[in-house]
């Protein structure tokens, strides 16, 4: 049985055949309806629980559609039709899940009820997001960037912006995957020391650099996400919006990127605040490559989970 639970947590080996089998998997689809199942059905018979205590469009429609499409059935759950962690505890509902189901997925927002859960369940769990780590999106930005530019091994990555759960993320993918990445935001929002240091133990160069400019000289990628949560107060998400403006990725940043650059967000963006529309709908951007291969990624993960 395998968690898929944080991609510093997971083999390089294994990871690379989730990238490898998630391309083979969207070319063996290639021009077919999208409603109709791989003609491989690893997955029939299974039901996977897909548990989101954080909403969700991308991780659940990519999540549901691809379970589906692997021949397993799905159930839907959100924190509030759970009680998950109020009336019972979350172990107590992992060792129940366990007894219907033969995968979960849990979009959640403390890593402890994810690592809970995998700790007390006899099938495998599955990490759609918490608020230290997004696993799932990485694999799906690896997959699109290897797509249109070949291997991500040795290449420069810039995180512009806020150092959260995806860069989080990048950096464990930097370690694992043979990259380096240079992080470009305020101080105040720099990555945890803990993920940062993982990567360079593993031999990434990691570089901080508060320039936005000079941080995306010569990258191979630009990435950025939201500035605010939609927990955020009015006054939170004005002072964030004071710090982080000087790390718009615009026209004018990228063209400090070389020129065949890529830029990605993991979506939804607020056009005009982290990016600009210029960027996000102009050459460089593949961002909704990159929303259609969380499908592939996460069918791969799934794969791999079930020993599928």
């Amino acid at each position: 049985m395998n968690h898929f639970l944080d991609i510093y947590k997971t083999d390089p080996a294994a990871l690379r055949g989730m990238i490898d089998q998630a391309r083979q998997m969207k070319q063996a689809r290639a021009g077919r309806p999208k409603g109709t199942p791989d003609d491989d059905q690893p997955l029939a018979g299974r039901m996977v629980a897909l548990i989101f205590e954080k909403p969700s469009t991308r991780t659940r429609v990519s999540f549901d559609v691809g379970a589906r499409q692997l021949g397993a059935e799905t159930m839907v759950l959100s924190g509030k039709d759970m009680q998950l962690g109020h009336g019972e505890t979350i172990a107590d509902t992992a060792r129940v899940l366990s007894r219907y189901v033969d995968l979960i997925m849990i979009r959640t927002f403390d890593e402890t009820v994810l690592t809970e859960m995998a700790e007390y369940a006899s099938v495998p769990v599955i990490n759609g997001l918490t608020d230290r780590t997004h696993p799932c999106q990485i694999m799906a930005d690896i997959l699109t960037y290897e797509e249109h530019r070949g291997p991500i091994a040795g290449k420069k990555v810039v995180w512009a912006g806020d150092g959260n759960n995806v860069c989080a993320s990048f950096l464990h993918a930097a370690g694992q995957f043979g990259f380096d990445l240079t992080f470009t935001g305020p101080a105040q929002l720099d990555p945890e020391e803990e993920f940062v240091g993982f990567a360079r133990d593993k031999g990434a160069k990691v570089v901080i650099e508060r320039d936005a400019a000079k941080a995306v000289e010569g990258a191979d990628l630009v990435v950025a996400d939201t500035w605010v949560s939609m927990h955020d107060s009015q006054s939170s998400k004005e002072r964030r919006h004071n710090m982080l403006r000087p790390y718009q990725v615009n026209a004018a940043l990228m063209k400090h990127a070389k020129p065949d650059a890529l830029f990605m967000h993991c979506l939804p963006a607020h056009r005009e605040e982290e990016v600009t529309s210029e960027v996000m709908d102009g050459p460089q951007s593949v961002i909704f490559d990159e929303a259609e291969n969380r499908l592939h990624a996460q069918k791969a993960v799934m794969r791999w989970c079930m020993g599928a």
